[in-house]
């Protein structure tokens, strides 16, 4: 048999539902200081317990009392009514934004009554009501500021001494000696006075608080907007750097494609001379099938070539890395040119990783353009992909037989602008660009080199759907 007593939810939720919605009312109010927008929904309470309960409490006094009006009654219930009204009247000033408004004149209301009740009706028929006092201070000080808690703490000051001139002006009802009584006063006096030095200095704390954590704040928006700015510049800057890399590198290959290209016409050339002497309808068309395969292979070369040259922006995407590396391998033989010698091991099956294509290419051209500017002379660039740290990153390797590296310039290839090369020979950005780009994608890049044996970069890049952490 189900009960639903076993879950709470079901029975505490429509009890929620109202009181969530009474709190959401009390939130919902245009104010635009967020301090005094926290402080709206509990300055609204006090105010709707302020004047609801007192005209219900005076009218069950009006219509069901018996007992006739005493001495002063009837001022202190228009005084009442007065406060009610005025509370009331806050509340719809506060649901219009206008908070400061309404906690001004409340406070103006409440400090005036006050005195006045003290001066009409003695200290001992206010006794009941000192307690409230406090919560005025506090709230003077909290919503208003200093200036205001001590105007609240005067007005309940001259309250006490209006008490004290009644004290001597009237028999107290019960027979305490006028100086008995004015001792009192003077006592509940001091005891305000200390609480109100207390409320003053847990208020100046407070917002002292406040004011260094929107000092920070606004220091922290300003860094961000800052940084902001600085990461938009950093990108535009380094989209020209890649298209100017891209374009550096194209003039590289020019040569190669030209070469390439020079071959694949001499074919062209050859099949079409060859299709014209052929005497039979089977060798001439042999021959235009030859011309269409040289001419396919051609088109591939300058796509290649105008795919690589585009100014657009990155387009991450999950790709194959030795795929895309086996499919460089006409472009970095062109670039390395016929005296250098290039050796690819790879593996026939790898892991998947997420980066830009074209920035592919154009990270393993600036490594290998670097290799064959170590090697003037001629020499071997090998190229090594594996997969590492337990199937969680793809390593390649580009170890070429050059001149090598002292330690000193290895701490510094990454810098930007930083080149050993002779003016006019390189900017010092390519490598700069090469670390950035491989850490963008979420991997890492290592150097080892020795003098006169040779470099080896080493590019890490993270497999999709695995921790690269390790």
């Amino acid at each position: 048999m189900a009960m639903n007593g076993g879950n709470p939810s079901h029975s505490a939720g429509p009890l929620r539902r109202p009181a969530g919605r009474v709190t959401a009312w009390l939130r919902r109010v245009p104010v635009s200081d967020p301090v005094d927008r926290r402080n709206a929904p509990m300055l609204q309470v006090v105010l709707l317990l302020l004047g609801i309960p007192t005209p219900l409490i005076w009218l069950y006094r009006v219509l069901f009392v018996a007992q006739p009006w005493r001495p002063g009654e009837l001022q202190s219930m228009a005084m009442a009514m007065a406060t009610s009204a005025v509370a009331l009247f806050s509340v719809w000033l506060i649901r219009r934004g206008r908070f400061q408004w309404a906690i001004r004149q409340v406070l103006a209301l409440i400090a005036v009554s006050t005195i006045y009740a003290y001066s009409i009706q003695g200290a001992d028929r206010q006794s009941f009501e000192e307690p409230i006092l406090v919560l005025w201070i506090v709230l003077a000080g909290l919503m208003i500021g200093r200036r205001a808690l001590w105007l609240m703490f005067g007005a309940i000051a001259v309250a006490f001494a209006a008490g004290i001139a009644h004290a001597f002006t009237h028999v107290a009802a019960d027979g305490t000696p006028p100086s008995t009584e004015a001792m009192v006063i003077a006592t509940k006096a001091i005891i305000f006075l200390m609480i109100a030095l207390a409320i003053d200095r847990s208020v100046l704390a407070l917002r002292d608080a406040l004011t260094e954590v929107s000092l920070h704040g606004d220091e922290l928006a300003s860094t961000n907007e800052r940084l902001q700015k600085e990461m938009a510049e950093r990108r535009q800057t380094e989209d020209k750097l890649i298209h100017a890399r891209k374009v550096e590198a194209i003039g590289r290959l020019a040569v190669g494609v030209a070469h390439d290209f020079r071959h694949l016409l001499t074919l062209i050339a050859g099949y079409a001379a060859k299709g014209l002497r052929a005497q039979d309808g089977f060798e001439r068309l042999g021959a235009f099938e030859d011309i269409e395969a040289t001419t396919k292979r051609a088109t591939a070369v300058t796509n290649r070539l105008l795919d690589f040259s585009r100014d657009e922006p990155a387009r991450i995407e999950r790709l194959d890395p030795v795929a895309a590396l086996r499919d460089m391998q006409p472009m970095l033989q062109q670039l390395l040119g016929p005296t250098i010698k290039l050796k690819m091991l790879l593996p026939d099956h790898s892991a998947d990783v997420l980066f830009d294509r074209t920035q592919l290419d154009l990270v393993v051209l600036n490594v290998a353009a670097n290799a064959k500017a170590a090697m003037p002379d001629g020499g071997r660039l090998q190229l090594v992909a594996r997969i590492v740290d337990e199937g969680r990153c793809v390593e390649i390797d580009l170890s070429d037989t050059g001149h090598g590296m002292t330690d000193e310039v290895v701490a510094r290839i990454f810098d930007p602008f930083f080149t050993t090369r002779p003016a006019g020979e390189g900017l010092g950005l390519g490598l700069p660009l090469v670390q950035s780009l491989i850490e963008t994608h979420g991997g890492r890049i290592e150097v080892l080199s020795t003098v006169g044996q040779g470099t080896s970069f080493r590019l890490k890049l993270p497999v999709v759907g695995a921790d690269a952490g390790g």
